[in-house]
């Protein structure tokens, strides 16, 4: 289960894309409790949760497309569910501290952490894998 390097995109691309539509999700109520059609009207509760949807695809992509090419160099397993893991455990943290508060929070600080260690492993597996082509195989 999970093993092979095409399941384990498709399971971290499911889950961050349900993460998305989730935050996408709540935007859309804030909005609607708030009664703001366009912008954030200077309201809290709707910024927060545009801030964490608008967060989370800036920063999800980039993650995706990291193993997406982890996929292509043929990563082992683990190398993916540490790269896909980290960000999704990063972007789930991110999202709950930006939820629940716009100052400082835990959980903002340490998914915002665990999101640059997503990135910075899949880019260095990334190119070490384009530099050697033997790595992965």
């Amino acid at each position: 289960m999970l093993q092979t390097p095409t399941a384990v995109f498709a399971f971290y691309a499911g889950a961050l894309g349900l993460l998305l539509l989730l935050l996408s999700i709540l935007t859309v109520q804030a909005r609607l409790r708030t009664r703001t059609l366009i912008g954030d009207g200077g309201k809290a509760e709707l910024i927060k949760a545009q801030r964490a949807h608008g967060n989370a695809s800036e920063y999800i992509p980039i993650g995706l497309l990291l193993l997406l090419v982890l996929v292509f160099l043929n990563a082992p397993a683990w190398v993916m569910h540490l790269v896909g893991g980290t960000m999704l455990l990063g972007r789930l943290l991110h999202a709950w501290g930006l939820h629940s508060t716009t100052g400082v929070s835990r959980g903002r600080f340490l998914g915002m952490v665990l999101t640059w260690m997503s990135m910075f492993a899949g880019a260095l597996a990334a190119l070490a894998g384009a530099f050697s082509p033997l790595l992965f195989s």
